[in-house]
């Protein structure tokens, strides 16, 4: 098996039912206590999606105008009218300005925490058959959902899935833009998904979906836990804060079941604290644990791993990427399975039959290069965590010098900087520092705090700063050669770079199988 970048069918931005069924929009009302402020008698009106976007509204429409960060959605009522919407669900704030629309408006005192339980109404999520799993966790969320789908697809199951890199129903696919779609998108999508006879969805989970009410209106059947590291504090305060928001996901109103990794101090604490039935994974043979993951064969292109768990269960499998940690995601996702009914033996079957799992994870651990020259990796990984997993995964199968370039974002977590420049200058032989999605910040401010991490943490190592991308790739691939490695680290499978607000068109990928081809790599 060889990880090659599918061809899928072009689609729309967002998935929505293509066969949608109006409901009346008295029946709303009347099902969550709405207030009615203007617009007559609802008798006549029906509604058959929802929209917190005027540029998402659709014929038929709820549009649901909530406080943004430069004004108030309901101020944008009469485009959403214009745009074909019935109607508009907004707060206190939102119905005076939405009066004079010529929309009925809808009143309820938190629109947006109310958006994931009437748009599952609306949708009907509640009568959608499909078995649905959660995700949670700093690193491998993604690569998790694709290991589950890939598994589900080798047991003839119709699958979907929504990740930070895409949107999936089978082969049809969309790219995301969101790691967890908004309500409103969220429950449309399941829509559209029951349409297509799905009846198993892999959803990756963040602590902001939670925090924001994304997956509100759904109980996941099983809900999984990859790690907790440092991540995200531009969002949460503390480590303490970030983690309760992913605890969330493993209480009643959220999950029916869980499976939790227990190598951490975070995930034992899920444990203590969950408020649902638990099956427990380790990858260390020392920590006690329902099941056990151990790798038992490697190279650059496949991991090769035995899971052992209550009452003799075994199976032993591969899966084409490259370290531990890849092993250890496929591990969670057939516990996973396993815990939603489905049969070990069943699952051996198949993976002995295809020769392992049949998985494409876009730009998570992808390599790029081919036969000859150096190993060129791709990685969406930018957390200190990534970045040590991903660096000593690549050290044994190199049998000259580890390059990195990377970069880190602008406007996000600052405090995992100099983590990230410390550990790239320790575990890489040479370090290419460059931009990655500055944002509003100053790109060169950002480089500098990354380099002086990097001349601090290895005072002799070799560092290169070099700001464009397309040339910073260029830059590692010159001072490479065969048994060499390089690893891209951060921009994964993103198809843009984002600077002072604009979406500058750059896909690591390409640009590096392009470079390949110039250097006469491939």
């Amino acid at each position: 098996m060889s990880p090659v970048t599918p061809q899928v069918p072009s689609a729309p931005s967002a998935l929505r039912p293509q066969h949608p069924v109006s409901r009346g929009l008295q029946g709303l009302v009347d099902q969550f206590a709405l207030s009615l402020r203007s617009g007559g008698s609802l008798d006549t009106v029906f509604v058959s999606g929802v929209s917190l976007s005027t540029g998402a509204v659709q014929p038929g429409d709820l549009y649901v105008g909530v406080p943004g960060r430069n004004s108030h959605g309901a101020a944008y009522a009469v485009k959403a009218r214009e745009a074909g919407a019935v109607a508009i669900l907004t707060d206190e704030a939102g119905a005076l300005i939405a009066a004079g629309s010529g929309l009925p408006v809808l009143v309820t005192p938190d629109a947006r925490a109310a958006l994931g339980a009437v748009a599952a109404w609306i949708y009907g999520t509640a009568d959608n058959p499909a078995t649905l799993f959660a995700v949670t966790g700093t690193n491998g969320k993604t690569s998790v959902v694709y290991l589950l789908f890939a598994v589900l697809t080798q047991l003839g199951v119709t699958s979907g899935l929504t990740s930070t890199a895409e949107r999936r129903i089978g082969d049809l696919a969309v790219t995301s833009s969101l790691t967890t779609p908004e309500a409103s998108e969220l429950h449309a999508l399941l829509a559209r998904m029951n349409e297509a006879k799905v009846t198993a969805v892999g959803i990756e989970v963040s602590a902001q979906a939670l925090s924001r009410f994304r997956v509100d209106g759904l109980v996941f059947d099983i809900a999984g836990f990859t790690n907790l590291s440092h991540d995200h504090l531009d969002d949460y305060a503390s480590l303490d804060e970030y983690f309760a928001a992913k605890l969330e996901l493993f209480q009643p109103h959220r999950s029916r079941r869980g499976v939790v990794t227990v190598d951490s101090d975070w995930g034992r604490r899920i444990v203590l604290e969950a408020g649902i039935p638990l099956t427990t994974i380790s990858n260390q043979p020392e920590i006690p644990a329902d099941w056990h993951m151990n790798v038992v064969g490697a190279s650059a292109v496949h991991t090769e791993f035995v899971l052992e768990g209550p009452g003799g269960a075994r199976l032993q499998t591969r899966v084409p990427l490259l370290g531990w940690f890849m092993a250890a995601n496929a591990a969670l996702a057939i516990v996973m399975l396993v815990e939603s009914g489905v049969a070990l033996s069943e699952i051996d079957a198949c993976l002995s039959r295809d020769g392992g799992i049949d998985a494409y994870i876009p730009g998570r651990a992808e390599r790029i290069s081919g036969d000859t020259g150096p190993l060129v990796i791709i990685d969406y990984g930018h957390s200190p965590d990534a970045f040590l997993n991903t660096l000593a995964a690549l050290r044994p199968f190199t049998t000259g010098r580890l390059i990195m370039v990377f970069g880190a974002d602008g406007d996000r977590d600052t405090t995992k900087r100099d983590d990230m420049g410390a550990i790239a200058a320790r575990g890489a032989d040479v370090v290419v520092i460059t931009d990655f999605h500055p944002r509003f910040e100053d790109p060169a401010a950002i480089r500098a705090t990354l380099l002086a991490a990097a001349r601090a943490a290895n005072p002799a190592g070799e560092l290169h700063e070099v700001p464009n991308p397309r040339a910073a790739f260029r830059t590692a691939l010159s001072l490479a050669t065969e048994g060499d490695t390089i690893l891209y680290a951060g921009p994964g499978h993103e198809e843009y770079h984002e600077v002072a607000g604009v979406k500058i068109p750059y896909s690591a990928r390409d640009d590096s199988r392009e470079a390949l081809r110039e250097a006469g790599w491939l």
